[in-house]
């Protein structure tokens, strides 16, 4: 502005840089940015490669001069930490209690301005004269996220671990050549502080630092604190920068953390056993998933990895370890949506001598059991709806559930053709293969799922979804199987564990034959998992949670990237993105060239508004498409399959 007369340069996306009304030449507006002009774009939003470039400049030439006088920061291998940043605040305030007991605050009533103000001084350093008596020593470390210099006293703020400490650093304490230093770090840097805890006259618990001790140069500059990390693509990918400026995310880490030691010792209490089983396998069975493939050089042999933890655990049940459970990451080679991450953590468990119906107990148990140690109540809230852990959870079987919410009795249907009909006369689409137990299920999705808020466990399952599970006694066409919908989610899935080797080959070979007809989530023979149960598997418990969902659910967390630390992103600069930016101005038949394209008014389709983050959208890289065909993925109710025409002369699907 005229008033702040601030030198500033505009990029104007590829036409060129103007300062005022004066085209500038690139190169001369980065040296212009060097000695303090700052750029912006068109739309008035700074130029970050421009202006933060040269604060890394600066942090390095910085780095250089402590070095150059031997203070490396990096030659330090370690620093004793006495306290975090919380257990500071509590051993003060018990201190404070102690030697000040029940202080009344200072009366003021009566006194004008001057005088409160000489009283509350007074008070102050009465009280300060007496816990400065007994100073409480400490030493904590952690990363500088804010600094204020006053001449010859500063104020910084740490955060560690546990949160965030104030820190007083006057030059007469720790020198003036170490004042000098610190008055010279940046925003990001990791200092080690020691010196004694004091209240501040605003009421801030503090450290009056005695000694400073830089541990940690950072050579790139953090957010703005401002506005944060709000680019989500960029959290995902710079986790560690997304720990570091947004406190709630890694209380959600924190708490993830705590969701599976309380399972552990849940389960520990239980009498179960942690097991490890293999991540690599031949077979990749117990799930109905693609497998992602790989070669072993060593055994020059093709193997898949694991997409559950099921038909290992099961083999430890015949070896006799009665109770047995594994917490770990099983691989799907599926699509991405806010539920779904290709890699995720999986528990299951297996329990002999015991049906569903135990597992049903166990479940409820563990989960009212969590909720009341991670959140500190059965009643817990997600994106602003009670759910209630604490009541018996509701028993619905699928039947039941779809004549309830669809008006469909499938105990009346008797024949498959009967249920295509119905499915055709409803709209539910079906593959020919499908079965009247496969219709039961994608009506049980349509009409079913969408309405079980509060914890509902949905049994009896249709036998053909359900090759590994007992067939109830009373109904050879259902299953023992049980999953407990909360808040629209599948949370588990567990069974009667079928224990019939004759039975589960004949299961086995109805998949290898829906394999065969193109179904490629169908399982395969296992012989070796058959050779287990014919030696001999007593009745069995089994059941499987998605960790992360859970942890979801538990953390108020609208997306499954927000509980996974780094969760599956597309690379960056990959081949694609670069032919991509050769082709993308070219303009064979109806593509467009983008730059001729205004975009600035880009709207979302409605349908989907909810679901796409435009902040994130809008930084992308726009390309003009043709769409030539757009058709339903095999077996998926969420995938759809684009044949692009995007200019290159050679289609793209998506």
């Amino acid at each position: 502005s005229e008033n702040d007369k601030l030198p500033v340069i505009i990029d104007i996306h590829g036409g060129g840089w103007m300062y005022g009304d004066k085209g500038l030449n690139e190169n001369y507006c980065r040296a212009l940015a060097n000695r303090g002009y700052v750029v912006f774009d068109i739309n008035y939003r700074l130029v970050p490669d421009v202006n933060v470039n040269e604060q890394i400049k600066v942090r390095m030439d910085k780095l250089a001069a402590l070095q150059e006088a031997g203070k490396d920061p990096f030659q330090i291998t370690k620093y004793d930490v006495t306290h975090h940043t919380d257990e500071i605040r509590a051993i003060y305030e018990a201190h404070e209690k102690e030697l000040l007991g029940d202080r009344p605050a200072v009366n003021t009533d009566g006194m004008d301005e001057q005088q409160a103000r000489e009283a509350v001084n007074a008070d102050y350093n009465e009280r300060r004269a007496i816990m400065d008596a007994s100073p409480i020593e400490v030493s904590f470390a952690g990363r500088m996220m804010f600094k204020r210099v006053m001449g010859k006293a500063s104020f910084c703020n740490i955060a560690d671990l546990k949160g965030r400490m104030q820190a007083y650093i006057s030059r007469d304490a720790i020198g003036e050549e170490a004042y000098a230093d610190f008055k010279k770090s940046d925003i990001g840097d990791i200092f080690g502080i020691k010196g004694f805890i004091f209240r501040t006259k605003t009421g801030e618990i503090s450290v009056h630092a005695e000694e400073i001790t830089l541990l940690s140069k950072s050579l790139q500059v953090l957010p703005e604190k401002f506005h944060g990390i709000t680019d989500t693509d960029m959290r995902y990918r710079q986790r560690y920068v997304d720990l570091i400026m947004n406190p709630e995310v890694k209380d959600t880490f924190v708490k993830r953390s705590q969701i599976i030691k309380e399972i552990r010792r849940f389960l520990d209490g239980r009498d179960f056993m942690e097991v490890e089983t293999p991540t690599l396998v031949s077979n990749a069975g117990g799930a109905a998933a693609r497998p992602f493939e790989t070669h072993y050089n060593a055994l020059d042999e093709d193997v898949k990895l694991r997409i559950s933890l099921e038909l290992y655990l099961k083999r430890l049940i015949v070896g006799g370890l009665e109770r047995v459970y594994e917490i770990g990451r099983v691989y799907r080679n599926e699509g991405v949506d806010t539920r779904h991450n290709p890699e995720f953590t999986l528990m299951e468990l297996y329990q002999a001598y015991t049906d569903y119906e135990g597992m049903m107990e166990l479940t409820e148990s563990m989960f009212r059991y969590l909720a009341e140690k991670v959140c500190g109540s059965t009643k817990i809230s997600y994106n602003g709806v009670e759910i209630d852990l604490g009541k018996p959870f509701r028993r619905l079987t699928m039947n039941d559930a779809i004549k309830e919410y669809a008006g469909v009795d499938f105990d009346t249907i008797k024949t498959d053709e009967e249920a295509k009909a119905l499915a055709k006369e409803r709209g539910i689409e079906f593959e020919e293969r499908h079965t009247k137990g496969d219709i039961i299920n994608l009506f049980f999705e349509e009409y079913c799922e969408e309405k079980l808020i509060q914890p509902t466990f949905i049994m009896d399952h249709p036998l053909a979804i359900s090759p590994l599970t007992k067939k109830k006694p009373s109904d050879p066409e259902k299953v023992e199987r049980f999953e407990l919908f909360i808040n629209t989610w599948e949370m588990c899935n567990a069974y009667s564990e079928l224990n019939d080797p004759i039975d589960q080959r004949e299961r086995f070979a109805q998949q290898d034959k829906n394999a065969e007809n193109g179904d490629e989530e169908a399982q395969h023979t296992d012989e070796d998992f058959l050779n287990a149960l014919a030696v001999g598997m007593p009745p069995t418990g089994g059941i499987g949670y998605g960790i992360d969902r859970l942890v979801m659910l538990l953390t108020d967390s609208q997306a499954i990237r927000d509980v996974l630390l780094f969760p599956t992103m597309k690379s960056e600069g990959g081949s694609d993105s670069d032919s991509v930016s050769e082709t993308a101005g070219d303009n064979n038949g109806f593509f467009t060239p983008n730059e001729k394209i205004d975009f600035s008014k880009v709207d979302i389709e409605p349908l989907f508004a909810d679901e796409v983050d435009f902040e994130t959208f809008s930084r992308s890289d726009f390309r003009a498409v043709k769409v030539k065909e757009c058709s339903a993925v095999p077996k998926s109710k969420k995938l759809l399959q684009f044949t692009l025409d995007d200019g290159t002369g050679t289609d793209r699907t998506i």
